[in-house]
């Protein structure tokens, strides 16, 4: 499967700016990927207190990701900010080319930021099956709860962590998602932004695909602008897995809320 990553600036709070370049980033792919990972909340930036920005069921965001899916032929992941019931959440999405989604929340809320004060915590996982592969999909800030990551009985062979995590705290990024990596028996690729946000904070991307043994296979120079695409496959991992079957000692938990 080919695996790409676009690493960039979002526009702050400008859903229409975001789109119009994604679109056009998107168009350049056609034919040369199967899948795609964005930015969390890759349409506003980390606006935790905008809830004018929320979204209720198939909004413009799901629409726009939607479309290009089904016009470009491949999947794409990421999050965006959604409203159900009242309740505000950072959803990741998982939509494949014919226009299906899946969507989960965001679980761990970034407390340092203020997420908690807005957001309401996810209570599962964003798990499909997509090319013979099977996927999570976690959010940003869930890349240091390991228990949340955990891969109990290999339900998954690739994670991903879309992300806006800041460059001062950028060393644990790079630590975390090698651990995820080793620990789960997985490919593992993390998706973070460039740039200054709304709130100056900065970001320096890191964005990184790494294999199950924690092995970069794709990298980002810092602070750039870039589109990469790689290629896994799945036979290794089955065979590492095999000879070295840590997954079978592994513990198993239980979330109590």
């Amino acid at each position: 499967m080919k695996i790409t990553l676009i690493q960039d600036v979002i526009a702050w709070s400008d859903k229409q700016a975001n789109f119009n370049r994604i679109n056009k980033q998107l168009e350049a792919l056609q034919g040369k990927t199967d899948l795609v990972v964005l930015p969390e909340m890759f349409s506003t930036g980390f606006c935790t207190d905008r809830l004018d920005l929320a979204e209720e069921g198939n909004g413009e965001t799901l629409q726009a990701l939607s479309s290009w899916s089904k016009k470009f032929g491949f999947a794409l992941t990421g999050s965006f900010i959604a409203r159900e019931n009242d309740l505000y959440y950072n959803r990741s999405f998982f939509v494949f080319p014919d226009g299906k989604i899946q969507t989960a929340d965001k679980r761990h809320l970034f407390r340092h930021g203020g997420e908690h004060q807005y957001f309401s915590a996810g209570k599962r996982h964003l798990l499909v099956n997509y090319q013979d592969w099977k996927i999570c999909v976690l959010v940003c800030y869930d890349v240091r709860f390991p228990v949340w990551s955990r891969n109990v009985d290999n339900r998954y062979d690739l994670l991903i962590y879309p992300a806006n995590f800041p460059s001062k705290r950028i060393r644990d990024w790079d630590i975390l998602l090698q651990a995820r990596a080793i620990e789960n028996q997985a490919y593992v690729c993390g998706l973070n932004r460039i740039g200054t946000d709304g709130l100056g904070i900065d970001y320096n991307g890191h964005s990184v695909l790494v294999d199950f043994k924690g092995r970069p296979l794709l990298t980002f120079p810092e602070n750039t602008s870039d589109i990469k695409t790689a290629e896994i496959s799945l036979e290794p991992l089955q065979i590492y897995r095999q000879h070295f079957p840590v997954w079978m000692d592994a513990d198993r938990f239980e979330i109590i809320e």
